[in-house]
């Protein structure tokens, strides 16, 4: 990797803006994520987080801006002196190297565990079946689930199908995953598991951004924590800055309402 590929952000995401019909959810939204950084975005809910996460992957389409990772566009196809919006062959292409962990699991449930994290190795990388089974066994291994590899999700607690969820993301190799409010659908007793399997994630230096509303969690993982509000990241910085020192009136307000829920 050169020098310059080091430094530059590994995803840059400039003038992101979106809108649902007369509604404007991101107004002009920028950030770069350096290369094995930890990312948590906070904020309340509407304030256009996920829609973020969504639109650097092109699962929503953005009106404006431009989203590069590890300097390649995203979304877009370079023509002779200007950019098309790109095709959905192209972006499925341009996909996978965007793993993407949902709230909802999405998991086959007519297939293992080994087969849901296979899958994708199979149809996509168009790896061999044997190869493709044996990749998935060591990625449930690494989010702790290596003795539940022939399971299919209605033998596996919410917990442990999202940690299959977060095997398949892994599994495809991405550059970067974004983690939408990953515990959101879970009973609270089963939250620390997907948590310490993300963290063990982020130990391991991979890049993500991660939506979450655990706090605390936010505190211990992210290099860096940014807060949202009406469409706009409104302050960003260390995660002991936002949460014990925050500048931002708007910042202030939203963790003194965590206090008192």
């Amino acid at each position: 990797m050169s020098a310059a590929a080091q430094t530059q952000p590994l995803l840059r995401v400039q003038g992101l803006t979106k809108t649902f019909g007369s509604r404007t959810v991101l107004r002009d939204v920028g950030v770069d994520v350096a290369r094995g950084e930890t990312v948590v975005v906070i904020g309340a809910s509407g304030s256009g987080k996920t829609t973020l996460l969504r639109c650097i992957n092109y699962l929503e389409y953005p009106e404006a801006g431009t989203i590069d990772l590890d300097g390649e566009p995203i979304g877009r196809v370079a023509t002779g002196g200007g950019w098309r919006p790109a095709s959905e062959r192209e972006l499925a292409r341009q996909r996978r190297h965007i793993g993407f962990v949902f709230q909802r699991f999405n998991l086959f449930p007519h297939l293992s565990a080994l087969d849901n994290v296979a899958i994708g190795l199979r149809k996509v990388a168009g790896m061999p079946r044997g190869q493709a089974r044996e990749k998935a066994a060591e990625h449930l291994k690494a989010v702790f689930l290596g003795e539940h590899v022939d399971k299919r999700p209605a033998q596996l607690s919410g917990g442990q199908q999202q940690r299959v969820a977060i095997a398949r993301a892994i599994a495809m190799d991405p550059s970067i995953i974004l983690f939408d409010e990953p515990t959101s659908a879970l009973d609270p007793e089963l939250v620390r598991e997907v948590l310490d399997a993300i963290r063990a994630l982020a130990v391991s230096g991979m890049t993500s951004m991660i939506v979450t509303h655990e706090m605390s969690f936010a505190r211990r993982i992210a290099n860096r924590v940014i807060y949202m509000d009406d469409g706009r990241i409104v302050e960003q910085g260390a995660p002991e800055d936002i949460f014990d020192r925050p500048r931002e009136a708007r910042t202030q307000r939203f963790l003194e309402h965590l206090k008192h829920d």
